[in-house]
């Protein structure tokens, strides 16, 4: 609870793996009736022992919640992080970080990224004074030439929405703690099963917790880690002034969820594979974007930091801007749909989508660019659907 490093809530969690963690770590039996699953507890306030002696450091649910807490814990575990810090949405996750700025600021920022990051990063704090400049972090030897006076955060996603860049985490970090600055990873489309950045050097991990974490398309949330303690005290206070609080029903959503988040990323890898072994083969395709491919240019890397390589995929079309609109109108199976990250297939077409924000930036994306979150279904129905979807592309 607040600053304290997390307790594991079962003993000497690091003996365990990761499957075993994403069930356990925070979530012991219920003491009162030996309930196998952690309680929501809906209580806004608790009882004091005496006045300023709350039982388990609990008073106020805003401040700290017992479902809340246990769910931090377990994610926290999974990102191997002392501190772990469950928000109501993964933008108001970025947006506590964000707020530890002062204005005068710069952030550099990955020139992929989601379109709600950067509609926070430019059009709300700019307003209080922190700039962003966008790099090519294919390239880490560019931070140095970028960095200035003013610059504190470098900011990154890998791999990055919706490209599928990759950017060498562990480098990136060197080179950015050498210049004096912090780096935050969004590990959305990764997750901690397949990457774990705090180990190659990053100073806090964001997650939309929407996506894989959860993992079922029920809940909306977002999640900070950091061994950091300074990073961690301070978005103790901001989550506790601010408000953007997880709901304990929403916390044990994700906490069901990623009980099951190692077996769904496996098969979520392999459907992707096969998918984009299948693309690759198409003649309407002119690209396909997908780090487990051995021509992507960040494939050496990815392998070295991941696990794994994602259930995203994307994709550009030959015939452009049209021949996307007719795919993303014609296939049965892949669900025309934002977000990404659930057991259900879905497909989109950024740049009039989830990107629509980043237009005449430096982060605008292709127009005949789509990308698919690559689900749990049989590959056979998912390939026929996508096959039968292409043939309308003239």
């Amino acid at each position: 609870m607040g600053g304290d490093p997390l307790l594991s809530g079962f003993e000497d969690p690091e003996s365990y793996e990761f499957e075993t963690r994403a069930i356990r770590a925070g979530q012991p039996h219920d003491p009162r009736t030996g309930g196998v699953v952690t309680p929501i507890a809906l209580a806004t306030t608790f009882a004091q022992d005496a006045i300023g002696q709350p039982k388990n450091g609990y008073e106020y649910a805003r401040t700290g919640n017992p479902t809340r807490h246990a769910y931090q814990v377990c994610v926290a575990s999974l990102e191997g992080a002392n501190y772990g810090h469950a928000f109501a949405s993964g933008l108001a996750a970025e947006d506590a970080l964000l707020r530890q700025l002062s204005p005068g600021s710069e952030i550099l920022l990955g020139d992929d990224a989601y379109g709600g990051t950067f509609r926070l990063i430019d059009k709300i704090h700019g307003k209080m004074g922190v700039s962003n400049r966008a790099v090519d972090l294919t390239r880490p030897e560019l931070i140095r030439d970028s960095w200035n006076a003013n610059t504190r955060l470098l900011w990154l996603e890998t791999p990055t929405n919706p490209m599928l860049a990759i950017f060498d985490i562990e480098a990136i970090c060197g080179i950015v703690h050498d210049l004096g600055g912090q780096v935050v990873v969004d590990n959305t489309f990764a997750t901690p099963y397949l990457q774990q950045p705090l180990s190659l050097g990053a100073d806090a991990v964001i997650h939309s917790a929407t996506k894989y974490i959860g993992g079922h398309s029920d809940v909306v949330g977002g999640f900070v880690a950091t061994n950091d303690e300074d990073i961690a005290e301070q978005l103790v206070f901001i989550q506790n002034a601010v408000g953007a609080i997880a709901s304990p029903f929403d916390c044990y959503l994700a906490m069901r969820g990623v009980k099951t988040l190692a077996v769904r990323m496996d098969r979520h890898c392999e459907n992707a594979s096969q998918i984009s072994e299948m693309l690759m083969s198409h003649n309407a395709i002119s690209d396909v974007l997908y780090p487990g491919l051995s021509h992507h240019q960040g494939h050496q890397i990815a392998a070295r930091q991941m696990s794994g390589f994602g259930g995203m995929v994307s994709f550009r079309l030959k015939g452009g801007r049209p021949a996307a609109e007719t795919l993303v109108a014609n296939t049965k199976l892949f669900t025309l749909a934002e977000s990404l990250g659930a057991v259900e297939s879905l497909i989109e077409h950024p740049a009039v989508m989830t990107h629509a924000s980043v237009a005449g930036s430096a982060l605008e994306v292709p127009d005949d660019l789509v990308r698919i979150s690559v689900g749990i279904e049989s590959i056979t129905d998912l390939l026929s659907d996508l096959e039968q979807a292409l043939n309308f592309i003239n």
